[in-house]
């Protein structure tokens, strides 16, 4: 068994206004309320480990979190956009990353909540996708049991 909290990343600024590598695009003001917000939603869950997707959106949800666990936060490629579920099970195939963060984009998280619909482990429209959302996914033999939606702060 196995316990994962999918974070999506953080309100970003605009992408259509941003110039430069979209990989550099910074959390708004916004969203770094949301990421020192995101400190206390997970309060009550024993968080093991962090990894997050190497944009600097994603990176800079998860530094609070990272800082107030003690915890250092590690890259993976896998998290970054264009990776699908895929990416994600990379970690969630894992029963030894037990109560693990995985910080990641708006696509793999669409893709983790079509998953858990095909598996019945919640109904379409039972939760979302919004930037600084977060959702809690139980699995046994990579086979998701339960999953639950919290809302962005």
């Amino acid at each position: 068994m196995g316990t994962f909290y999918v974070v999506r990343h953080a309100k970003a600024g605009s992408r259509g206004s941003w110039v430069g590598e979209d990989r550099l695009r910074p959390l708004s003001k916004k969203g770094m309320e949301q990421a020192e917000k995101l400190v206390s939603v997970l309060a009550t869950f024993p968080v093991a480990s962090i990894f997050s997707s190497p944009y600097l959106r994603c990176m800079q949800t998860v530094e609070p979190l990272a800082r107030a666990h003690s915890i250092a936060v590690q890259t993976a490629q896998s998290l970054a956009e264009g990776h699908g579920l895929a990416g994600a099970m990379q970690f969630m195939g894992d029963s030894k990353l037990d109560h693990a963060v995985l910080c990641t984009h708006g696509d793999i998280v669409f893709e983790i909540v079509e998953w858990l619909v095909q598996h019945r482990v919640i109904r379409a429209g039972d939760g979302g996708f919004d930037k600084g959302s977060v959702w809690v996914v139980e699995l046994k033999n990579e086979i998701p049991r339960q999953a639950r939606f919290i809302s962005a702060p």
